[in-house]
C-alpha cells in the first residue's frame, strides 16, 4: 500500500496533476483503453516503476489517461507467478510486463504463447528460452537483459578489497530463482582464484535467513555477498539487520539495498532498463511486434557505499573504492 501511495505521488509530480484534472467523460471511458499486465516477482517499488512509467510516458502513453495497468505482485514468493501470469492471461491484457527478478518471465511465456511481453531482469533470455537470440527475439517476447546476475565474481573481488583481511566469505543465493546454479558456479570459481573459501546457504525464506546467518556464524564466515534476486530485496531489511548484528561485512546487488543500511552494492543501473522496458511496452501498443523487437543489453553498472555503515562495523573504505563510487550514501 505504501508503494502505491508513492506512486501516485509520482504520478501526480510527473503529470502536474493532469490526473486528477482527467474529465469524469474520459475516466467512464477507461475501459476502452489497453490495459497492460505488470507482473513482478518481489514486492513493487517505486525505483522500478517510475521509469518504466516515465518510458511509457515518452512513447506516448500515460496511466490512467491512455492506458491502465494491472498490478500483480509475487512478492518473492515465486511460486506464485503462474496463477499470477494466468490471470493476466484471462483479463486479457494487450501487453505484460514481467519485472521483478528472472523468475517472473518463464511463466509469463508459458502462460501465453501470444500476448506481447516485455521482460526486464538480469537474465540471459537466450538460455532460458525466452527468445531465440537477442537481435531476432521471434515468437511473443523481447525485453531488456541486465546483466546483473553476471556479476557475482565481481561482487566477490569488491568485497576483498573492501575487506583484505577476510579468509571464509560466505554466499546466500535463492535456489529458485532459475540463475542459481550458474551464478554459484561463478561465485564459486572467483573464491577459488582469490583464494577465499566460500560457503554457500541457501534461502527462499525468512526463517531460511536467519538459518543460514546462523551457519555463517558457526563456519567463522567474515564477510557476505548477496546474490541478485528479488526475493532477497523484498527481505532486505531482515538481511542488513543480521548483517549488522554479526558485524558481517556484506555486499549487495542493489543500491536500495546500501540506502536501507547495507554496506555496498554493485549492480546494474535498473533504472535505464525499466524505462527502456517503459519504451518497448508503447512501442508494442502502437503495433509493433516482439519478434521484430531487438532485446537490449543494459551496461551501466554502479558502485553504491555506505561510509556511516562501514565505520559501525570498523572498516576503511579504500580511497580506490571512493573514487570511483557512483554514489556514496551517508
Amino acid at each position: 500500500m505504501a508503494s502505491y501511495i508513492r506512486r501516485r505521488k509520482f504520478l501526480a509530480t510527473l503529470l502536474g496533476g493532469a490526473a486528477a484534472a482527467w474529465p469524469l467523460a474520459a475516466r467512464a471511458q477507461q475501459s476502452a483503453v489497453p490495459v497492460i499486465g505488470y507482473l513482478s516477482g518481489m514486492h513493487i517499488y517505486d525505483r522500478d516503476l517510475s521509469p518504466f512509467l516515465q518510458g511509457l510516458h515518452e512513447a506516448g502513453y500515460i496511466e490512467g489517461n491512455s492506458v491502465a495497468i494491472e498490478y500483480r505482485s509475487a512478492e518473492g514468493q515465486y511460486d506464485r507467478l503462474p496463477a499470477l501470469a494466468a490471470e493476466l492471461v484471462r483479463r486479457q491484457v494487450a501487453a505484460i510486463v514481467a519485472t521483478g527478478g528472472t523468475a517472473s518471465a518463464s511463466p509469463a511465456k508459458a502462460a501465453t504463447a501470444t500476448i506481447p511481453i516485455i521482460f526486464a531482469n538480469g537474465s540471459d533470455p537466450v538460455k532460458l528460452g525466452l527468445v531465440a537470440s537477442l537481435n531476432r527475439p521471434g515468437g511473443n517476447v523481447t525485453g531488456v537483459s541486465f546483466q546483473s546476475n553476471a556479476l557475482g565474481a565481481k561482487r566477490l573481488e569488491l568485497l576483498k578489497e573492501l575487506v583484505p583481511s577476510t579468509v571464509a566469505i560466505g554466499f546466500l543465493v535463492n535456489p529458485n530463482n532459475p540463475n542459481a546454479d550458474s551464478e554459484t558456479t561463478d561465485v564459486q570459481a572467483a573464491a577459488r582464484a582469490l583464494g577465499q573459501q566460500l560457503h554457500v546457504e541457501n534461502a527462499s525464506s525468512d526463517r531460511d535467513i536467519d538459518a543460514a546467518f546462523a551457519s555463517f556464524v558457526r563456519q567463522r564466515v567474515n564477510a557476505l555477498s548477496v546474490a541478485a534476486d528479488g526475493f532477497f530485496l523484498s527481505q532486505v531489511n531482515q538481511i542488513v539487520a543480521l548483517a549488522a548484528r554479526h558485524a558481517m561485512p556484506t555486499i549487495y546487488p542493489r543500491s536500495d539495498m546500501v540506502a536501507t543500511g547495507g554496506l555496498i552494492s554493485y549492480g546494474t543501473r535498473t533504472t535505464d532498463a525499466m524505462r527502456q522496458a517503459g519504451i518497448y511496452a508503447g512501442r508494442i501498443l502502437k503495433g509493433e511486434k516482439p519478434a521484430d523487437l531487438p532485446v537490449v543489453q543494459s551496461t551501466k553498472f554502479e558502485l553504491a557505499i555506505n561510509p556511516k555503515t562501514a565505520k559501525t562495523l570498523g572498516l576503511t573504505v579504500p580511497l580506490t573504492l571512493q573514487v570511483v563510487a557512483d554514489e556514496v550514501i551517508e
